[in-house]
């Protein structure tokens, strides 16, 4: 299921034939799905959101509506219930979605989290997710593993509880990760970066598990 999930999303933010590419990215589709499914909401809010052009908010809308996920009325944009669906699906594997306060792990201006469902097995050294989430926006991240009733960060920490009691505090309140799972947390000057750096890394652990 995440290795089909992740082609359709990864279609519709991909060029359609030859012409310039997208100025957005599967980050802004989840963002535009994530507000849609608070609430209604118009072009120019949804644009501001995202941090993008007229001409890429348009081009979102127009492919979200292709796909059936959503309509438009003087209301807003809104999620039809094959794009409650579609939402369904980014929430069954990135459950909870927060910002993290500055502490010494987590010390950059702007930090944001995400909790990535059943995927530790595919953190290696974690320098793949950190090289995403930068390619994302970030300037820095960090890969957290729940493994054997502990937070690990490959090469750094086999306890974070011990070694980073604040950070690990707030994401076992806030996030209750289980065996298994990643918590991803990307650093950046603002809040849409370190957002975006999250995404990015957390969307790079979804796939086929033949290839880890």
């Amino acid at each position: 299921m995440p290795s089909q999930f992740k082609k359709f999303i990864e279609s519709l933010a991909r060029p359609k034939g030859p012409g310039p590419s997208t100025t957005f990215s599967m980050f802004h589709i989840f963002y535009a799905l994530e507000l849609m499914a608070e609430k209604p909401i118009g072009r120019t809010k949804l644009a501001e959101k995202l941090d993008i052009g007229g001409g890429a908010i348009r081009t979102i809308i127009s492919r979200l509506k292709d796909a059936g996920l959503i309509i438009t009325s003087k209301e807003g944009c809104s999620l039809t219930d094959k794009g409650f669906g579609v939402w369904e699906e980014f929430v069954e594997v990135f459950p909870k979605r927060i910002v993290i306060e500055r502490t010494p792990l987590t010390n950059s201006e702007y930090n944001y989290a995400f909790l990535v469902k059943k995927r530790g097995h595919k953190v290696k050294s974690g320098i793949d997710q950190r090289d995403a989430a930068i390619m994302g926006g970030a300037s820095r991240a960090v890969a957290i593993v729940s493994k054997n009733g502990h937070l690990i960060i490959e090469s750094v920490s086999n306890s974070i509880e011990k070694n980073f009691p604040e950070a690990s505090n707030k994401i076992l309140k806030d996030l209750k990760p289980e065996d298994n799972d990643v918590i991803i947390i990307a650093g950046a000057d603002n809040p849409l970066r370190a957002k975006r750096g999250a995404f990015a890394a957390s969307w790079a652990l979804l796939g086929n598990d033949k290839k880890t």
